[in-house]
Parts: structure tokens; sequence; C-alpha cells
């Protein structure tokens, strides 16, 4: 019976594309538009970096604190879990970190290396494969194994789209789109994606009157007033977000049928689920990433009403399609479940 609270997990979140894809410009575009997120970032290639717009200056194998709450680690991919110790532990402040594969790293690799690793303060946050849509037919000339990248990936990001007209991006967003029919596909110019879609953002507070902007605030104005020809409807990608909210208890096996068979598009569901099946009354706290499930059990808090709360998010959801199958997984009748209808749960709940 998994009664234990579970500490608070840091989602690593990681970015793979071959060289020229634009992951170093995702990657640039995520800390500069954090919001008061606190991201750490682990690269295998320091030098990839903007180092002015990031104001860092270190060398390989350091880490250091930045002022506007990052935390960057240049590391070789044999250090990661080192690194990650060293991000995530119980007095980390981090809020998500980002792992800038190198070109040359085989994606499934790198997600065992997040699987296996032993650090009980992080999760899986899902990969996030860059594509070069403008150099795509010579990129999988070049490299067969891209369409088992894209396959693995749990966000597909088809990046310098300003530089094919539509009739080539509908063919290239066709084929990505067989290639991976599960997958949530945004198309942007320069790695801007909205990040919203990768991770919650913390709301930027507003100076007051008279105070110094700091370098997070600096950042925000710079990007406010540098977009470009490109625009805003570049940087604020696309997305839905669909919110379930229930006071009836969820029918285990129904909810996990559910898991197992998303919508396609959908890339992140987040929030609490009350089964109230006898013997497990907690609340447990769900993460999804693509076909990536976990539970983790918390108590609930004084006073705090015993409900499922849900967001989902990804691209091209139909809610109100979403909103049914979830509803369908409510029960009313949870007292007369038994203890095996949890056993779906348990498969995906490291504390059983």
């Amino acid at each position: 019976m998994a009664k234990k609270q579970s500490p608070r997990r840091i989602p690593v979140v990681l970015v793979a594309g071959f060289l020229g894809s634009g992951k170093t410009s995702l990657l640039n575009h995520l800390l500069r538009n954090n919001g008061g997120t606190r991201i750490g970032v682990i690269v295998n290639d320091f030098g990839s970096v903007n180092v002015d717009s990031m104001m860092v200056a270190g060398q390989v194998d350091s880490m250091m604190a930045l002022s506007n709450g990052c935390l960057c680690c240049a590391v070789d991919v044999s250090d990661m879990d080192a690194m990650l110790n060293r991000l995530a532990h119980r007095k980390s402040e981090i809020d998500v970190i980002v792992v800038e594969a190198s070109g040359l790293a085989e994606p499934r690799n790198m997600i065992r290396l997040i699987l296996g690793s032993e650090n009980e303060y992080i999760t899986y946050g899902g990969l996030v494969m860059v594509v070069d849509g403008a150099e795509y037919p010579s990129s999988r000339a070049r490299h067969p194994e891209l369409d088992q990248h894209i396959a693995l990936a749990d966000l597909v990001v088809l990046n310098k789209t300003d530089r094919i007209d539509e009739e080539a991006h509908d063919t290239l967003l066709s084929e990505v789109c067989r290639i991976n029919p599960r997958a949530a596909v945004v198309s942007t110019v320069h790695g801007r994606v909205d990040p919203g879609l990768l991770f919650d953002r913390t709301p930027r507070r507003e100076p007051r009157p008279g105070e110094q902007l700091t370098f997070d605030d600096l950042l925000a104005e710079e990007h406010d007033h540098d977009h470009g020809e490109c625009g805003d409807r570049h940087i604020h990608s696309m997305y839905e977000s669909v919110t379930f909210a229930s006071a009836l208890p969820m029918h285990p096996r129904r909810l996990i049928r559910f898991l197992e068979n998303q919508p396609a598009g959908l890339y992140r569901i987040k929030g609490y689920v009350y089964f109230g099946v006898p013997g497990y009354q907690q609340k447990y706290l769900l993460q999804v990433v693509g076909d990536h499930v976990s539970f983790h059990p918390q108590r609930w808090e004084p006073g705090e009403g015993r409900r499922t709360e849900l967001v989902v998010i990804g691209t091209d959801l139909d809610p109100d399609s979403v909103d049914a199958l979830l509803d369908s997984c409510v029960e009313s009748e949870a007292e007369g479940l038994g203890a095996d209808t949890m056993m779906g749960v348990h498969r995906y709940t490291a504390s059983v």
C-alpha cells in the first residue's frame, strides 16, 4: 500500500537534433523567456551556448549560478548522472532541467540515462526533437537514423519553417506525423517555442516604481521589442490546454486505459488524481510526458477537498473530446472497487 510522501521531482527535458537543426536557438529562447522559472542546463558543448545573452564565463565541467537564476553545466554524456545530482537534490531551487544533447548523441541512450537515474528528485520531462525544416530531405539522406529519432520524440519542433513554402511545410508535417503519429508537433523559426508547452512558467514579478530591473527583466524587455521579421506568431507557438476537474473519484482501470491510449498530439498531463478505492484514499500526483506516465502518492493537506484536477497540454487537441474521455473515467461508486483495480496504477508508481 503506497502511503509514503514523494519528494518534489524536477522534470528533465532532453533536447536533441542533428547539428544545425536549432537546438541552441531553442535553448537560448527558453532562457530568455523563462518568466521567472529557474532553469538548470546541461550541455555537451559549452561553446554552443550564447555566451553574450547568458552572461556566462566558465569552462567545461563547471557549474555556476547566473544572475537570472539559471544554472549551466557543461559535461560529457558520461557525467550526466553526476551533474543531475548536483542540480537536483533536497535543497535545490531549480524548477526544470534542460539537457541539450550533442548533435551526435543517440536520443534513446539519453532517455535511458534519465529513466535509469537513481536520483529521487528528478522525473523524465520528455524528448524534444528539433528538425531542420529547410534541410529535412538532405538530413535524412545523411542521417538515416533521423526517422528513428523522430519516432522516439514526445515533441517534434519543425524549425526554420520560414525557409520553405506552404506546400513543402504541409509535406514535411505529413511525413513527420506518419513517422510519429502520437507526438505533438510545433512549427517555428529560430527555435521560438512557447516555454509553457515544455514546462510550467513562474509568473514574472512586476518591478515596483523606481526599482532597478533584474537581468531577467532586461532579457524579457529585449525579447519583447526584438521580434524581427518573424513576428509574434512564431514566438507564441499554438497549443491547447484543457482543464479537467471532478469531485467524484476516478476509476483506476479506465484512467490507465486513457493514459495508455492518448489522443494524438497530447504532450503533457499534470495534476492530482483521487481514486477513493478503499486503502488508497491518498491523492496521487500524476505526471505524463508522451508515453511516460508516473504516479506519486501525496498527502492531502488539512481542509483540502478530495477531488481530481488535471491539466492536459498538447497541439491540435480537441478540448471537448479530451474532456469527454476523462469524464468517462469517473466512477461514482469507487468504494465498491477492489484493491485489484489499482494494479495498473501500481505499474506507474515508483513507491509501490
